[in-house]
């Protein structure tokens, strides 16, 4: 299946304020439900496991309403480990007053060199095309400490079908719209590995996993300075 790349609604400036709301909680239920909050979780374990590190500084890239880290950090509360996370977005209104936000353009981050342990995004990495993609990497590892974690989808026909199927569930016709549209510009993992392995120049490794209903997690490594990493 060939990545097709087109604009989303959410993206533009000219979604109507209702229609940014309805389609930001449908996401926050497709990433309850369908495997978003697992595959941070796991991102975050991976990390925890290699640095011994039970407390971590996260900025949340294109984080819309934050219920990802959210709701990731209480699971692993459970296991002893905390977030303390910063989230970021492009526009405003689609931040959830009440968290820490800062507005923003994620290939510009306004922070200086290390200010984060890690730099994480969910359904972020689709948007961008593969030069678009290594600068955000780039510029993430330059604000990080340990890793970047990129949570996205796999694209895949049956996912297409899947989306289609899941009509039903959402209640913003953007959600329909941009969720067909978001599996068809996603990337494989060979193509993830490719991109990050060959673009991003600060990353010491890269890790691509596999993870619930068509999610892939990577993890661009770079060289801890809290602690050093062992070895996986």
């Amino acid at each position: 299946m060939q990545r097709i790349s087109t604009q989303e609604i959410l993206d533009s400036d000219t979604c109507p304020p209702v229609e940014v709301e309805a389609s930001l909680r449908d996401l926050c239920r497709i990433n309850r439900w369908f495997g978003g909050v697992a595959t941070t979780r796991r991102l975050i374990e991976r990390v925890a496991s290699a640095t011994g590190l039970k407390h971590f500084s996260v900025l949340e890239v294109a984080a819309g309403f934050g219920e990802v880290s959210k709701i990731a950090g209480r699971q692993l509360a459970h296991k002893g480990i905390t977030l303390d996370v910063t989230d970021l977005d492009r526009v405003r209104t689609h931040l959830l007053r009440g968290n820490r936000a800062v507005v923003a353009d994620a290939l510009a981050l306004p922070f200086q060199d290390g200010s984060f342990d890690l730099v994480s995004c969910s359904l972020f990495a689709h948007h961008l095309e593969p030069d678009e993609l290594a600068c955000f990497t780039n510029e993430a590892l330059r604000v990080s400490r340990c890793a970047v974690l990129i949570n996205d989808l796999v694209r895949h026909p049956l996912h297409v079908a899947l989306v289609y199927a899941g009509f039903p569930l959402m209640r913003s016709y953007v959600s329909r719209v941009d969720g067909l549209a978001s599996v068809r510009r996603a990337y494989v993992p060979d193509e993830m590995r490719q991109i990050l392995s060959s673009g991003a120049e600060t990353a010491t490794r890269v890790e691509i996993s596999r993870h619930f209903l068509f999610r892939m997690g990577a993890i661009a490594w770079k060289t801890c300075e809290c602690t050093d990493i062992r070895a996986s």
